[in-house]
């Protein structure tokens, strides 16, 4: 065997090996034999982890192994809870940090980047490696050493805000990121697929806030009222028609269940009537008849406003823009601008001053009423859609958001396109400045950068497709160490939610009088508050955690395991803690899980699941359904409900089947498939920037980078000169030389380049154009190597990178905020019979080309014309605000805040 130095020189060796042209393939075998051999010797030593002292005594099982191998190779690995993941990612990352460039990995939060940095860190450095860490907080120069290590551990948003900074900074030694290697990103699915609805965006705030929620928040209140008595309404009458019995009574009925299904889905009454043999069914049979005669916007019209809860959306109707505006209803409706400007166009009777007129007019108006639609919408949603302790929480006077893959609260994230703003209305709290970004990219976009990429997870099988079709990356399923003996029972479903919470506390009390420990998972706040206040009443000790228990999140995950615990969570319990049985719990059967509501996730189901019978513990694990849920209610209710109604069952009576299970799974399978969508959605409008943002990210950093910019800015002056030449001859309305504007291009020449050129005389002196073009050019490239040499040559360099920066910078921010207003209007063109991206595609490459011309004019004007002073240097401070926008369905993107 090797000795202790001959181990370590094995780094040294590897790397000489790569130099002189081996492949990191070619050494594989032999640096995981290196790293597991590393392993084994620091069995029984222990060192600090994140405060605590922490014994060694892991060797890589050959499983572990298999999964090393996947990870080298780019690929996905799906290893079960307990397997160890982050053992399996040590011998990849230490053999592509081989080659010097850098190797990153990617975790969810920054606890575990440190715990794994400090924890793995130990073996890496015995090796000879150095190891970074990327926490919040960090100043820049810290950044860049973290990043020169030969591994850096940190999260997926700080990584990717590091790089949208480093695409802000106005000198190169700011930079901190090197090119982007090879990754592995730990919750693959949690970063590239939860979270990959949401883009990273550095903002900061808007010159003018014209936003009008305190306006509108009591016309809307009142909207709400009023649609809330229309359906509780109909819900009394339909109620009423049912009991009579009558085949045209039970027509009606079924009508007006239709209107309150569309108007408010989640009415207390219908979601009971719902529950009842035969009223599903009644309302799909007058659906599909309104939709067979394409009739469902006659019935849309008794509503002021109906609600689309697979789409997250509200549409105003004519009863409702009534209401709001009775005097005129028009105020609440966009005109075509395309068909008013060819009206303004094509009146004879207009002068030109007065056509200029009308057009700023049509789109002053246009622009006032977007942004009250837009104000308004948004407002209704907020009413409509999104639920206290559900979808967000108010806390020290702010609207936190509650993410709905893990339950954590997450402040300074913000809902975007004005949802936020909508909301703080809707809660009486302050009203945040609306915020405009400066620098953003979606995570895809970020993650697809890198040379190689891999990812580990427990649950990345049912995302396989879109991993695929996204990333390119496959998925591999690693067999576990040892086998699982679990048991996962049938789903037990139940009519209604009242039902099905009282059958959840009889089975804790059942399971408690075992002593074994229970995980209660639910999906949001409010219900694990409900389950709580019902264990209260049954006297049966408990912890919670959700997103307002968070802060003892540790404390409560490590006492799970104990006998007789029981633990009521939201989704956050749990990625990269296990929980660890206690003393007699596995004779007695393990730990029991119980989920009160299925995900529209499959992977979240299995998340829960997998938190118990880990590493071949016994465990056991039942979800509990009702009709009322809102994935049964959206996608799936018709079949089980005739089912329910063929089987006959009554109040209080469950159901077990694996027909349910299935039922359910397939409900599942078509929210994936919307969301899939959404995610898609997003990537292909972010797909049109990011070639944007490749050009211009390449384009600055020639400029920060590029050393001698003296070449390049005396061929753009040299063009813009030729350009502005061309702009009053060649392109001018007339061939004929007396009837060009020679004062015009005199004039205009002089104010872009600061040169005066009598260009008249030299045409009446024989002159052709493209003479006249090198004579400008001649003329103003003479007046800017006076300038040069007036300023000095050195410091001449520095001022053209500052004003080729500065120019590039604030030009990108205003098209980044002319793309957000487009995005924000652009569905409407669907409307129209248009494709909204085939539009957006076309007006945002309109925007880029205007937006080229503009960076080259002003960087001209600006190299000829700005006064150069020599002033002290300033230190630089960082500009804009970093945010993780949060999903708000189709109808809107993201962009959040937090200094």
């Amino acid at each position: 065997s090797l000795s202790e130095d001959e181990l370590r020189g094995k780094t040294a060796e590897f790397r000489a090996r790569l130099a002189d042209g081996e492949t990191v393939d070619d050494l594989m075998i032999e640096a995981f034999a290196v790293v597991k051999e590393a392993c084994r010797r620091h069995c029984g030593t222990s060192w600090d982890v994140v405060g605590q002292e922490i014994a060694w005594e892991m060797v890589p099982y050959d499983v572990q192994l298999i999964g090393a191998i996947v990870l080298h190779e780019g690929t996905i690995a799906e290893m079960g809870t307990g397997e160890g993941k982050t053992l399996s990612a040590l011998p990849p990352m230490y053999l592509n940090a081989l080659g010097g460039q850098g190797a990153h990995l990617v975790t969810v939060n920054d606890y575990l980047a440190q715990r794994d940095a400090e924890w793995m860190g130990k073996i890496y450095r015995y090796l000879g490696l150095t190891i970074g860490v990327i926490k919040t907080g960090m100043t820049p120069p810290e950044r860049r050493a973290a990043y020169d290590a030969d591994i850096t551990y940190g999260t997926n948003n700080e990584f990717g805000f590091d790089y949208l900074r480093d695409n802000m900074a106005v000198r190169a030694e700011d930079r901190v990121q090197r090119k982007h290697h090879y990754a592995i990103v730990d919750e693959v699915d949690s970063v590239l697929i939860d979270e990959a609805r949401t883009p990273l965006i550095i903002s900061g705030p808007v010159e003018s806030d014209t936003q009008r929620f305190t306006e509108l928040k009591a016309p809307i209140q009142r909207l709400f009222s009023k649609q809330r008595e229309l359906v509780n309404a109909h819900v009394t009458e339909a109620e009423r028609l049912i009991e009579s019995g009558t085949d045209e009574d039970r027509r009606e009925a079924g009508r007006l269940m239709l209107l309150v299904q569309r108007g408010a889905p989640k009415n207390r009454r219908f979601m009971k009537m719902l529950a009842e043999t035969g009223v599903k069914k009644l309302i799909s049979e007058v659906e599909a008849d309104y939709m067979r005669d394409k009739r469902l916007h006659v019935l849309d019209e008794e509503l002021y406003y109906t609600i689309d809860e697979k789409r997250h959306q509200c549409d105003l109707q004519e009863l409702g823009r009534e209401l709001l505006a009775p005097k005129n209803p028009e105020h609440f409706v966009l005109p075509d601008l395309a068909d008013e400007l060819t009206q303004i166009d094509g009146n004879e009777e207009l002068t030109e001053e007065q056509r200029v007129e009308q057009r700023e007019e049509l789109h002053r108006m246009f622009d006032e009423r977007a942004e009250r639609l837009q104000n308004l919408s948004q407002l209704l949603r907020a009413y409509s859609l999104y639920e206290k302790d559900v979808n967000y929480v108010v806390q020290d006077g702010k609207v936190v958001i509650v993410d709905e893959f893990t339950g954590r609260m997450m402040p300074g994230r913000r809902f975007s396109d004005g949802l936020h703003q909508a909301l703080e209305a809707k809660e009486g709290v302050h009203i945040e400045r609306d915020n405009q970004t400066l620098a953003t990219i979606t995570l895809q976009n970020y993650f697809r950068m890198y040379d190689k990429l891999a990812g580990m997870t427990g649950t990345a099988e049912t995302e396989e497709h879109e991993f695929g079709e996204i990333y390119s990356l496959a998925v591999a399923v690693i067999p576990t160490n040892r086998p699982i003996i679990r048991k996962d029972y049938e789903d037990q479903l139940y009519r209604t939610k009242r039902e099905k919470f009282n059958a959840v506390i009889d089975e804790i009390k059942e399971v408690h009088e075992e002593g074994r420990p229970i995980l209660v998972g639910t999906t949001s706040v409010e219900t694990s508050e409900l389950i709580s206040r019902m264990l209260k009443r049954s006297k049966i000790p408990h912890s919670v955690l959700n997103a307002k228990y968070h802060q003892k999140e540790a404390e409560i995950v490590a006492n799970a395991g104990l006998s007789g615990a029981v633990m009521i969570a939201t989704n956050m319990a749990g990625r990269g803690t296990d929980i660890k049985l206690g003393e007699g719990v596995k004779e007695r059967g393990g730990l029991h899980i119980i989920g009160t509501e299925r995900h529209e996730a499959r992977r979240i189901d299995r998340q829960l699941r997998g938190r118990s019978g880990r590493q071949g513990d016994p465990g056991s694990t039942t979800f509990y359904i009702s009709l009322e849920d809102d994935l049964m209610r959206l996608f799936q209710t018709d079949r089980v409900a005739t089912v329910m109604d063929k089987l006959g069952v009554e109040e209080g009576e469950v159901i077990e089947h694996s027909f349910m299970s299935k039922a359910i799974e397939k409900a599942q399978k078509r929210v994936e498939e919307q969301n899939f969508g959404i995610r898609k959605h997003l990537l292909e409008y972010d797909n049109v920037m990011n070639k944007q943002r490749e050009i211009i990210y390449k384009r600055r950093l020639a400029c920060l980078e590029g050393g001698d910019l003296q070449e390049e800015s005396r061929n753009l002056v040299g063009d813009i000169a030729a350009a502005t030449v061309d702009q009053f001859t060649v392109e001018a309305d007339s061939d004929y030389a007396d009837d060009w504007d020679w004062g015009g291009l005199r004039y205009e020449f002089a104010r872009r380049l600061g040169v005066d050129v009598d260009f008249e005389s030299l045409a009446h002196e024989g002159k052709r154009p493209e003479e006249l073009r090198e004579l400008a050019a001649k003329a103003a490239l003479d007046r800017y190597e006076e300038r040069e040499t007036a300023t000095g040559e050195e410091l001449y360099r520095q001022f053209e990178r500052y004003v080729s920066l500065t120019t590039i910078d604030q030009n990108w921010k205003d098209h980044l905020y002319g793309l957000d207003r487009i995005r924000e209007g652009i569905g409407l063109r669907a409307y129209g019979q248009k494709d909204p991206l085939l539009e957006y595609k076309k007006e945002a490459f309109a925007l880029f080309a205007d937006l080229m011309d503009r960076i080259d004019l002003q960087t001209a004007e600006r190299l000829m014309k700005t006064e150069i002073r020599m002033e002290a240097p300033r230190p630089v401070a960082p500009v804009g605000v970093e945010s993780r926008p949060q999903l708000v369905g189709p109808g809107g993107a993201a962009a959040p805040a937090v200094p």
